[in-house]
């Protein structure tokens, strides 16, 4: 964990693509969707769905914008844009944020996740966390990077993100950055919705 926060420290822009399977077990169903993850230094982050197209995620550094047209048409949340917010959507923030003193990371052996050796360890927050109750976290035993993270929430909600494609460093224009609230569309302020 320690050289994979080193990498994602020294990892100024990143580019990369992603499948998430969300599993429910209350339900008994699970979705999956895919897309390409953008991110650049200092607060800037970019998560934009193929499927189901025209999902996106976005944060411009002032706002985190959370926009799902094809779960929750007619409206698109914003929140201020913060090390708390991003945590949510980009899992180097998430697990490589000072993870030894936020987490019990224990061992869980070695995985090879798109043809690419991994170490997996798994993270218990220390204390009560509202992102998840417990996480497994693949990191690339090449180049340190995440590779794959599984998290389960306190109602068991898991959800598995497969990264792939990943580049490093790559010049990624302030534009892809930029979100514009279609017409017509609602925006929720975070401050008004309970639980965030």
């Amino acid at each position: 964990m320690d050289r994979a926060v080193a990498a994602y420290s020294g990892m100024r822009s990143m580019r990369a693509d992603f499948r998430q399977t969300i599993t429910n077990p209350l339900t008994g169903t699970s979705a999956v969707s895919r897309g390409e993850l953008l991110r650049r230094d200092p607060n800037l982050l970019s998560v934009n769905f193929s499927d189901p197209k025209g999902d996106r995620v976005v944060a411009d550094g002032k706002s985190l914008w959370v926009y799902l047209p094809n779960s929750a048409p007619g409206q698109v949340i914003r929140m201020p844009a913060g090390k708390t917010s991003l945590a949510m959507v980009d899992p180097g923030g998430l697990f490589l944020s000072s993870p030894s003193t936020r987490y019990t990371i224990t061992s869980s052996g070695n995985a090879t996740i798109g043809g690419r050796r991994t170490n997996v360890v798994t993270l218990v927050p220390r204390r009560e966390n509202q992102a998840f109750s417990r996480a497994k976290v693949w990191v690339d035993a090449g180049d340190n990077s995440i590779r794959q993270f599984e998290v389960v929430d306190v109602n068991g909600l898991t959800r598995l993100v497969t990264i792939t494609n990943v580049r490093s460093k790559p010049v990624i224009a302030r534009s892809e950055f930029n979100f514009t609230p279609p017409r017509n569309v609602r925006i929720v302020d975070s401050s008004t919705l309970s639980g965030m």
